[in-house]
Parts: C-alpha cells; sequence; structure tokens
C-alpha cells in the first residue's frame, strides 16, 4: 500500500496531493461534494448565439453611482463597514484593519487589454482613492476575480505592500509579479494580521488561468474574524453543504458578502455560480446577521440581465421572508455602516 502511494505521488500532477485529504487529489483540487457532470461550453455558446443573449439591462447600463465616501474611508478606525466597489470587490473595515477581496479595478476581465468581458459600470472607488489596505483576500485565480494589474498596483500602494492571502498554489503566481508578502492557505487553516484572524475556507468552484492549469490551484472563501465581529466572503460558488458545515465550525455570521449574479443558464451555471434563491439559502445556513449581495452589475459574462440580479433577490427574499434590510445591494461605491447589537 506504502508503494502504491508513493507511486502515485510521484506520478502526481499535484504537488500538493494528499491521499488523506480528499481534496487534495492527484491531478489537481477537487470540491468536497460532487457536482454532476459538466454541462458542454460549446453548446451555451451556441445558444448565447441563437438567443441574442444577455439582453441589455432596462437602465441602458446607466447604473447608479454613489458618492464614495473619501475621507471618512481614510480616517475610520473604529466603525465596521462595507463598502462594494464593484463585482466581487469589497473593502471591509474592521477593528481598524482595511481589508479588501478580489481587487479588480482594471477595464477587462481578460488575460489581455484589447479583448474580452469589459466592465459595464467603472469602480465605485478608483484604487488611488482607497484607504491603505492591510489584507487583501483572493478566493480564485479567474480573470474576474484575480486581476494582475491591479494586484501590482495594490503592492505599490504608498506605506507598503498589503498581505495578500491566496489558497494553495496561487503564492508562486505572487512571486512571478515580484510580490512577497502572501498567505498561502488550505481549507480550514488560518492566519492572523494586525489583530484579526483570517480563515481560508471550502466554497464549490474551480480554478483555471491557462489552456492547461484547470484546478491546479485551488479555491476558498473566506472568513475575517474578531473577538465580537465576523465576516464571511464567497468568492465565486455553488451551492453546497460547505456552509453549514462552516456555520457548524464557526458560529454565527455577522456580515456576508455572497454573490447574486453570474446564474444563467441554470443547465450550466448551476453546479459553480449560485442564483440569488441559493444565496438567500447561503445567508440561512450561515445564520448571517447581514449579507450583502455582490458579484453583478459589472461584468457581463453570463446570460442574466445585468441589472436582474437585484430583482431575483427580492423575489427570493420574499419568499423566504427574509427582510430586505437583512439581506441588501448596495450602489457601487456605497459604505454601510454596521449596526451595533
Amino acid at each position: 500500500m506504502a508503494a502504491l502511494a508513493a507511486l502515485a505521488s510521484c506520478t502526481s500532477l499535484n504537488p500538493y496531493y494528499d491521499p488523506a485529504i480528499p481534496h487534495r487529489g492527484p491531478s489537481g483540487f477537487r470540491n468536497n461534494h460532487p457536482v454532476g457532470r459538466e454541462g458542454s461550453f460549446l453548446k451555451w455558446q451556441f445558444e448565447r448565439w441563437r438567443e441574442g443573449v444577455p439582453k441589455p439591462p432596462a437602465n441602458g447600463y446607466d447604473f447608479p453611482m454613489a458618492e464614495p465616501e473619501i475621507a471618512f474611508l481614510r480616517s475610520n478606525t473604529t466603525l465596521t463597514t462595507v463598502t462594494w466597489i464593484g463585482h466581487a470587490t469589497v473593502l471591509l473595515q474592521t477593528a481598524g484593519n482595511n481589508v479588501l477581496t478580489d481587487p479588480h479595478f482594471t477595464e477587462r476581465a481578460s488575460p489581455v487589454s484589447f479583448a474580452g468581458p469589459r466592465r459595464k459600470v467603472r469602480p465605485g472607488l478608483a484604487i488611488e482613492e482607497l484607504p491603505r489596505i492591510d489584507a487583501v483576500l483572493i478566493s480564485h485565480n479567474h480573470f474576474d476575480h484575480l486581476d494582475a494589474a491591479s494586484i501590482r498596483m495594490l503592492a505599490a500602494q504608498p506605506g507598503g505592500s498589503p498581505r495578500f492571502f491566496v489558497p494553495l498554489g496561487l503564492k508562486a503566481w505572487f512571486a512571478d509579479q515580484g510580490i512577497s508578502d502572501v498567505v498561502e492557505l488550505d481549507w480550514w487553516q488560518a492566519a492572523e494580521i494586525r489583530g484579526i484572524r483570517i480563515h481560508c475556507v471550502p466554497v464549490q468552484h474551480w480554478s483555471k488561468r491557462t489552456l492547461t492549469d484547470r484546478d491546479q490551484t485551488l479555491w476558498s472563501g473566506w472568513i475575517v474574524e474578531q473577538p465580537s465581529f465576523r465576516f464571511f466572503f464567497a468568492g465565486d460558488t455553488g451551492y453546497s453543504e460547505d456552509f453549514r458545515e462552516i456555520r457548524k465550525r464557526y458560529g454565527p455570521m455577522d456580515l456576508a458578502a455572497i454573490p447574486i449574479g453570474g446564474y444563467e443558464p441554470r443547465w450550466f451555471m448551476a453546479p459553480y455560480h449560485i442564483d440569488p434563491s441559493e444565496a438567500v439559502q447561503i445567508h440561512a445556513d450561515l445564520e448571517s446577521r447581514f449579507s450583502v449581495g455582490v458579484h453583478w452589475g459589472t461584468f457581463e459574462l453570463t446570460d442574466e440581465p445585468l441589472d436582474e440580479p437585484p430583482r431575483a433577490l427580492d423575489r427570493a427574499r420574499a419568499k423566504r421572508g427574509v427582510a430586505a434590510d437583512r439581506f441588501f445591494v448596495l450602489k457601487h461605491g456605497e459604505t454601510w455602516r454596521m449596526p451595533a447589537r
């Protein structure tokens, strides 16, 4: 048996392979729960062409923008706040720390600057308007969540680079960018920075950045924890039992950033992208006190109109009896202050 394990490790494509850890497979990382057979990408693209989707939103991409509270965000060291910058990019302020999720500030979610999904709504804050960032959380390596130019700009911020927290396998990519202040974690591992504890937790997704590296780096959600507050960031995810397990291990969340966009067509997207109804279920699974819907209204990546997710969230929330002030959306650039208990 030991000889077979040694042989498997020698032929493994995954340097993190560990037969004792189910999600570290011999050829790459894998989800905790089976997702079934994937739909055909070519079929999806043909249907998009045939049906002419996505349709432009009713507002013609003229999304209302909030006036960013730049001076407040730069001076705030006491209040817990969350600011939606766009897509999956959220600025969390807690315990005097500025934490940024999946930063994306450039024009395209693409490996090249001249093609690929183009931003429909500018960032709610420009990168130079941010307060000094202490920590950056990266959920996975897809181009709408890991943007090289944004990462390099943050690393060059005045006062020094933030610390980047990444799932297994991504530290090497940061080294290629010349960035060394990186903490690489596996699911259920944690690290501390400036009095807060950051946990890497499982979600149901996948990774790929080139034609040949499918699932060679891990994907994750994140929890930011301090004694009186827990924040959950999902990144990108399908629905699974992982969220109930997260609640079981860490307790209820005070605030969660949960994706509500990027879900149509369901026959293709369902394994890896939740819809608003599933987002409300995750809100319940986590027993989150408040949740904010993210991952919508910025890049046109899937088939639903860009302004549809908040309306679908309204319907899903009403069906489950969740109050509008408990699971809500923000304007690009809008800051929300965490109410006292």
